[in-house]
Protein backbone atom coordinates (compact mmCIF):
# COMPACT_ATOMS: atom_id res chain seq x y z
CA UNK A 1 0.00 0.00 0.00
CA UNK A 2 2.90 2.36 0.27
CA UNK A 3 3.64 2.15 -3.01
CA UNK A 4 -0.09 3.81 -4.06
CA UNK A 5 0.80 6.02 -1.70
CA UNK A 6 3.50 7.20 -2.97
CA UNK A 7 1.94 7.12 -6.70
CA UNK A 8 -0.79 9.15 -5.19
CA UNK A 9 1.81 11.92 -3.50
CA UNK A 10 3.75 12.11 -6.82
CA UNK A 11 0.33 12.39 -8.93
CA UNK A 12 -0.55 15.12 -7.12
CA UNK A 13 3.04 16.91 -6.96
CA UNK A 14 3.10 16.68 -11.21
CA UNK A 15 -0.78 18.00 -11.65
CA UNK A 16 0.51 20.84 -8.73
CA UNK A 17 3.82 21.26 -11.09
CA UNK A 18 1.86 21.66 -14.23
CA UNK A 19 -0.65 24.07 -12.57
CA UNK A 20 2.33 26.31 -10.99
CA UNK A 21 4.16 26.17 -13.93
CA UNK A 22 1.33 27.78 -15.84
CA UNK A 23 -0.36 30.35 -13.82
CA UNK A 24 -1.53 32.63 -16.14
CA UNK A 25 -3.51 29.92 -18.22
CA UNK A 26 -5.03 28.08 -14.85
CA UNK A 27 -5.96 31.71 -13.72
CA UNK A 28 -9.50 32.69 -13.85
CA UNK A 29 -10.30 34.32 -17.37
CA UNK A 30 -11.46 37.75 -17.36
CA UNK A 31 -15.79 37.99 -17.68
CA UNK A 32 -16.25 34.31 -17.31
CA UNK A 33 -16.73 31.52 -15.10
CA UNK A 34 -13.97 30.03 -13.05
CA UNK A 35 -14.82 26.27 -14.97
CA UNK A 36 -16.94 26.63 -18.67
CA UNK A 37 -19.35 23.58 -19.12
CA UNK A 38 -16.72 21.91 -21.59
CA UNK A 39 -13.78 21.95 -18.97
CA UNK A 40 -15.73 20.39 -16.12
CA UNK A 41 -17.03 17.78 -18.78
CA UNK A 42 -13.36 16.84 -19.20
CA UNK A 43 -12.25 17.03 -15.30
CA UNK A 44 -15.12 15.06 -14.86
CA UNK A 45 -13.77 11.88 -17.02
CA UNK A 46 -10.39 12.30 -16.12
CA UNK A 47 -11.20 12.15 -11.88
CA UNK A 48 -13.54 9.14 -13.34
CA UNK A 49 -10.50 7.59 -15.14
CA UNK A 50 -8.88 7.79 -11.72
CA UNK A 51 -11.38 6.66 -9.48
CA UNK A 52 -11.86 3.43 -11.68
CA UNK A 53 -8.36 2.82 -12.48
CA UNK A 54 -7.52 3.04 -8.27
CA UNK A 55 -10.28 0.83 -7.71
CA UNK A 56 -8.54 -1.83 -9.58
CA UNK A 57 -4.78 -0.71 -8.75
CA UNK A 58 -5.91 -1.21 -4.83
CA UNK A 59 -7.81 -4.44 -5.65
CA UNK A 60 -4.41 -5.56 -7.20
CA UNK A 61 -1.96 -4.52 -4.24
CA UNK A 62 -5.05 -6.39 -1.30
CA UNK A 63 -4.96 -9.45 -3.44
CA UNK A 64 -1.18 -9.93 -2.64
CA UNK A 65 -2.12 -10.22 0.59
CA UNK A 66 0.70 -8.36 1.69
CA UNK A 67 3.07 -11.06 0.15
CA UNK A 68 6.29 -9.77 -1.87
CA UNK A 69 7.05 -6.07 -2.60
CA UNK A 70 7.47 -3.32 -5.03
CA UNK A 71 9.79 -5.94 -7.54
CA UNK A 72 8.87 -8.87 -6.84
CA UNK A 73 5.68 -10.96 -5.79
CA UNK A 74 1.68 -11.62 -6.48
CA UNK A 75 1.64 -7.58 -5.95
CA UNK A 76 4.30 -6.64 -7.18
CA UNK A 77 5.11 -3.81 -10.96
CA UNK A 78 6.47 -6.77 -12.74
CA UNK A 79 3.45 -9.40 -12.08
CA UNK A 80 1.54 -5.75 -12.37
CA UNK A 81 2.92 -5.99 -15.84
CA UNK A 82 3.16 -9.61 -16.85
CA UNK A 83 -0.74 -9.75 -15.79
CA UNK A 84 -1.36 -6.94 -18.76
CA UNK A 85 -0.30 -9.74 -21.11
CA UNK A 86 -1.55 -12.63 -19.42
CA UNK A 87 -4.14 -13.68 -22.72
CA UNK A 88 -4.26 -12.45 -25.98
CA UNK A 89 -7.70 -10.28 -25.10
CA UNK A 90 -5.74 -8.55 -22.25
CA UNK A 91 -2.66 -8.14 -25.04
CA UNK A 92 -4.47 -6.52 -27.67
CA UNK A 93 -6.22 -3.73 -25.41
CA UNK A 94 -2.56 -3.24 -23.71
CA UNK A 95 -0.70 -3.05 -26.67
CA UNK A 96 -2.77 -0.16 -27.33
CA UNK A 97 -2.79 1.42 -24.25
CA UNK A 98 0.91 1.13 -24.26
CA UNK A 99 1.17 2.76 -27.52
CA UNK A 100 -1.19 5.58 -27.18
CA UNK A 101 0.19 6.27 -23.41
CA UNK A 102 4.26 5.93 -24.37
CA UNK A 103 4.47 7.32 -28.08
CA UNK A 104 1.08 9.21 -29.03
CA UNK A 105 0.89 11.04 -25.15
CA UNK A 106 3.89 12.87 -25.04
CA UNK A 107 4.90 13.64 -28.71
CA UNK A 108 1.08 15.51 -28.63
CA UNK A 109 1.22 16.84 -25.42
CA UNK A 110 5.12 17.80 -25.19
CA UNK A 111 4.60 19.26 -29.42
CA UNK A 112 1.21 20.86 -29.67
CA UNK A 113 2.08 22.07 -25.54
CA UNK A 114 5.23 24.29 -26.52
CA UNK A 115 3.28 25.69 -29.71
CA UNK A 116 0.27 26.51 -27.41
CA UNK A 117 3.02 28.23 -25.36
CA UNK A 118 2.59 25.61 -22.17
CA UNK A 119 5.52 25.96 -20.10
CA UNK A 120 6.30 21.84 -19.58
CA UNK A 121 4.10 20.24 -21.31
CA UNK A 122 6.03 16.80 -20.86
CA UNK A 123 4.84 16.86 -17.36
CA UNK A 124 1.11 15.67 -18.58
CA UNK A 125 3.09 12.42 -19.82
CA UNK A 126 4.55 12.37 -16.33
CA UNK A 127 1.66 12.55 -15.08
CA UNK A 128 0.23 9.31 -16.35
CA UNK A 129 2.81 7.28 -14.53
CA UNK A 130 0.71 8.37 -11.42
CA UNK A 131 -2.47 9.23 -12.47
CA UNK A 132 -3.99 7.11 -14.78
CA UNK A 133 -3.45 7.22 -18.78
CA UNK A 134 -7.09 8.96 -19.61
CA UNK A 135 -6.14 12.02 -16.92
CA UNK A 136 -3.81 13.64 -18.49
CA UNK A 137 -5.48 13.78 -21.69
CA UNK A 138 -8.46 14.83 -19.63
CA UNK A 139 -6.69 17.67 -18.04
CA UNK A 140 -5.19 18.63 -21.15
CA UNK A 141 -7.91 19.51 -23.14
CA UNK A 142 -9.21 20.91 -20.19
CA UNK A 143 -6.03 23.21 -20.47
CA UNK A 144 -7.04 24.08 -24.03
CA UNK A 145 -10.25 24.52 -23.77
CA UNK A 146 -9.15 26.78 -20.49
CA UNK A 147 -6.27 28.62 -23.08
CA UNK A 148 -9.11 29.24 -25.21
CA UNK A 149 -11.36 30.88 -23.52
CA UNK A 150 -8.57 33.12 -21.96
CA UNK A 151 -7.68 34.22 -25.74
CA UNK A 152 -11.46 34.69 -26.59
CA UNK A 153 -11.20 37.61 -24.22
CA UNK A 154 -8.25 39.26 -25.15
CA UNK A 155 -5.95 37.60 -22.10
CA UNK A 156 -3.73 35.77 -24.47
CA UNK A 157 -1.65 33.63 -21.50
CA UNK A 158 -0.23 31.49 -24.52
CA UNK A 159 2.50 33.37 -25.06
CA UNK A 160 4.49 32.09 -21.68
CA UNK A 161 7.31 30.13 -23.02
CA UNK A 162 10.69 33.07 -24.04
CA UNK A 163 9.49 36.23 -24.64
CA UNK A 164 8.51 36.03 -28.36
CA UNK A 165 5.28 33.27 -27.44
CA UNK A 166 6.04 29.92 -28.40
CA UNK A 167 8.61 28.78 -31.33
CA UNK A 168 7.73 28.01 -34.77
CA UNK A 169 9.76 24.13 -34.42
CA UNK A 170 9.09 23.19 -30.80
CA UNK A 171 11.91 20.17 -31.23
CA UNK A 172 14.10 22.51 -32.61
CA UNK A 173 14.81 24.98 -29.59
CA UNK A 174 15.63 23.57 -25.86
CA UNK A 175 13.21 24.97 -23.26
CA UNK A 176 13.64 25.53 -19.48
CA UNK A 177 12.77 22.53 -17.29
Amino acid sequence: MVSLLVHASLGLASIAWIIASNPRIYARPAGGPWLAPLECVYYLAGVASIALGWYFNIRFVLDAHGQGSLVSGPGSYPNFLRLQFANPAAGSGNQDYLIANVVLLPVFTIVDGYRRGLRRPWLFFVASFFTSFAFPFAFYFATIERQRRHQRTGGEPGAEVGSGGPPADPLAVRHEI
